[in-house]
């Protein structure tokens, strides 16, 4: 029987912005074997730090860990990604200290999950529906998640390639109930892949 944790942010506590219509969590419980059970744990407006809080109440008989976690920290950068900047050089600058920030918050949550005794896996962050310039934004704070994950030697679901449609939003940043159906069956394909952890980083899309 699989016990599969959800944490992190918004992502998969989706149920504010669906109208109604299943989250995330409840499209990956149908999706799933019977018996199999989902825990989420992840809270709308979490940022990386506060993953650590979430994990206090991991239940012990947890065989996946899936955190999303990252997109809030940007969020919280939005007022410095909107800078006018003279240069392109100095733009840069902009987005490297932005990512100076984020950098470490999310390494720490993700060595601290690399501790426990299951598979894990973390997100990357999805393009969203917020324009070219967010996209090409989120690029240096993916670069960041993709180097931790590979260090740290846990699984990546990379939702850039599950969400690419607008539909797949139900806002600017919020998945719809079509996107959550596609990132639950995504988690369930990696759930029912996977049955151990691993010292190398496997990537699902």
């Amino acid at each position: 029987m699989k016990h599969i944790v959800l944490c992190g942010d918004s992502i998969f506590d989706n149920a504010s912005y669906v109208d109604g219509g299943p989250d995330v969590a409840e499209q990956l419980r149908t999706s799933l074997d019977p018996g199999d059970k989902v825990t989420l744990l992840a809270v709308d407006g979490s940022i990386s730090s506060q993953v650590e809080t979430q994990l206090i109440d991991l239940p012990s008989d947890a065989t996946h860990l899936i955190v999303s976690t990252g997109g809030n920290d940007v969020l919280h950068n939005a007022a410095l990604l909107e800078q006018k900047t003279a240069t392109i050089a100095s733009a840069m600058a902009v987005l490297m200290a932005a990512k100076g920030a984020f950098a470490p918050e999310h390494a720490g949550a993700v060595q601290l999950a690399k501790r426990l005794d299951l598979p894990v896996a973390f997100c990357t962050i999805y393009d969203a529906n917020m324009g070219p310039l967010i996209t090409t934004a989120l690029s240096i704070f993916n670069d960041a998640i993709t180097r931790h994950v590979h260090e740290a030697g846990v699984d990546l679901i990379d939702l850039r390639l599950i969400c690419p449609e607008i539909g797949d939003y139900a806002n600017p940043i919020e998945p719809s109930v079509q996107g959550g159906e596609k990132i639950a069956a995504a988690l369930s394909r990696y759930a029912k892949a996977v049955t151990q952890r691993s010292e190398r980083t496997r990537v699902f899309v």
